[in-house]
């Protein structure tokens, strides 16, 4: 069972980091590129809105943040294309093994460099932010990310899903 489930969990993980990618370009993404380039003045992230930036913090952040988005945006879209290939690999009416083992090292090497780009991105920033600002932030990105398993695939993963010790299941 686990050789038909495998690609799906893998499948799942790769959601799940582009989620957390997603959400962090997608907090700092609307008020800038709705409005275009020079819209209003001071913090325009809805995000560095929230964590109380001031006008000379902001100043040092905007640069990294316009570079960072535009690198993640086109990360974000070499991996769904990968993704949507591996779909059609795992789909296809005589799945290759080989095939699918490829695209998911080029999906995941699309993923390592998101998360590279997103960890260099935090770590700039970490430097311009005051300690408290910090903490909001680091805490608002605990908050958006998680462990797959909550995905409509994996279905009920508590204590006491069918299964599981202690479950409907089994009675164990």
């Amino acid at each position: 069972m686990w050789t038909k489930v495998r690609p799906l969990l893998i499948l799942l993980s790769v959601a799940f980091n582009l989620t957390f990618a997603a959400i962090w370009a997608l907090h700092t993404l609307p008020a800038r590129f709705a409005f275009g380039a020079g819209w209003g003045d001071g913090v325009w992230c809805p995000l560095h809105r929230r964590l109380g930036v001031t006008e000379a913090q902001w100043h040092q952040i905007e640069p990294h943040l316009v570079a960072f988005q535009q690198s993640a945006q086109a990360v974000c879209a070499e991996v769904d294309r990968a993704s949507g290939e591996l779909i059609d690999l795992i789909a296809a009416a005589e799945p290759d093994r080989e095939a699918i083992r490829a695209k998911q090292e080029e999906v995941l090497a699309g993923q390592r460099h998101m998360q590279e780009l997103a960890i260099g991105h935090l770590l700039t920033e970490k430097e311009t932010l005051t300690e408290e600002q910090q903490t909001q932030l680091f805490g608002m990105v605990r908050q958006r990310s998680g462990c797959v398993g909550h995905g409509p695939m994996m279905g009920r993963m508590g204590p006491h899903a069918p299964g599981r010790p202690g479950g409907a299941r089994g009675g164990r």
